[in-house]
């Protein structure tokens, strides 16, 4: 399954687009997984070409199962300038958990807060592969950037919560964005 969503151009900012991950943008996820930034931030690592094999294979296993809808973020013009990541993750009925990431030179951007919303969107209202009505977004309590991009977004703060380690080793937000909210 293909699904493709775009992102306007702005002022500031070139139009980007939303696509499924590939096998050849290993390389890319390899270099982007060893920004010292990006793991602070995320759960997991991608190591080496193996370990980022496993895990576009994992996407390509979930678009076909309709339990996690990840897509690279590219630049509109440019099908391998990729400068990110966004996924719906399904966690129980009716509701997904979404995720994201920007590649260190693409940050500072709008790049996340753009991604986001556009798959945000097209999740609660556009989408007819899953019914969703709520996507959450969790991050971890001192992630200001992330919070940021959840407000920009929509998304409102519900819970404090508590670490749970070793995956979460600090205290975390969780925002939800119901179907029918929109960006303040």
């Amino acid at each position: 399954m293909t699904i493709t969503l775009s992102v306007p151009q702005t002022e500031g900012a070139s139009a980007l687009r939303l696509r499924p991950w590939r096998f050849d943008d290993l390389s890319f996820l390899v270099a982007a997984h060893r920004d010292p930034g990006l793991h602070r931030w995320l759960a997991s690592r991608l190591a080496d070409e193996t370990d980022a094999r496993n895990w576009v294979a994992a996407q390509v296993t979930g678009w076909a199962d309709a339990t996690r809808f990840s897509f690279a973020v590219v630049v509109d013009d440019d099908d391998h300038s990729l400068v990110g990541h966004v996924v719906v993750k399904m966690a129980m009925a009716g509701v997904a958990e979404v995720g994201y990431w920007t590649a260190a030179h693409a940050r500072g951007r709008g790049v996340a807060a753009r991604a986001l919303e556009t798959a945000s969107r097209w999740a609660l209202a556009e989408q007819d592969l899953v019914q969703l009505n709520q996507l959450e977004l969790l991050h971890a309590r001192d992630n200001h950037a992330s919070c940021r991009v959840a407000n920009k977004c929509g998304y409102t703060l519900q819970d404090l919560l508590p670490a749970a380690p070793p995956r979460f080793p600090g205290e975390g937000h969780r925002h939800v964005r119901r179907a029918g909210a929109s960006p303040i």
